[in-house]
């Protein structure tokens, strides 16, 4: 219920007053980050093509990022999943979304699992999935790149 209705006097002064002598802060409206598309470094083929179901561990991995707001501004979370156990196997979360955000992320997923066969990476074609940084990563350590179409 409202406090007007219950007959407590609440105008934004007062509530402001309170709410500083508690330590609290009211969240205001906010803008959301905004991606910029632009021309990819890399685009792989959409090898996945839904097939989302693989038949043992460590077969296929998808990644993204997602954003989380907070008070003192925005955080970014890439998360890497198992599509067999549908498992978060690594994650990471920064103030800035590079490409070290999901290096992070595939890093520990890898120091985690410890593949044996090539694993499958399904990704968007974000900036970071799309940089040559990314891409040699995968090479490096023996990981094929799928992506979705835009």
């Amino acid at each position: 219920c409202d406090l007007k209705d219950v007959g407590e006097s609440c105008g934004i002064n007062r509530v402001h007053r309170i709410m500083k002598a508690n330590g609290l802060k009211s969240q205001r409206g906010y803008r959301k980050p905004r991606a910029h598309a632009g021309t990819p470094a890399v685009v792989a083929a959409n090898t996945l093509d839904r097939q989302f179901n693989p038949t043992h561990p460590n077969q296929l991995w998808v990644t993204d990022i997602t954003y989380i707001r907070t008070h003192e501004g925005w955080l970014y979370l890439a998360v890497v999943i198992d599509l067999f156990s549908r498992l978060v196997v690594g994650w990471s979360m920064k103030s800035r979304i590079t490409t070290d955000l999901v290096l992070d992320a595939l890093l520990m997923a890898l120091w985690r699992r410890n593949p044996r066969n090539k694993v499958l990476i399904h990704s968007d074609q974000g900036s970071q999935y799309t940089s040559h940084e990314w891409q040699t990563f995968l090479k490096h350590h023996n990981l094929e790149s799928s992506m979705s179409r835009r």
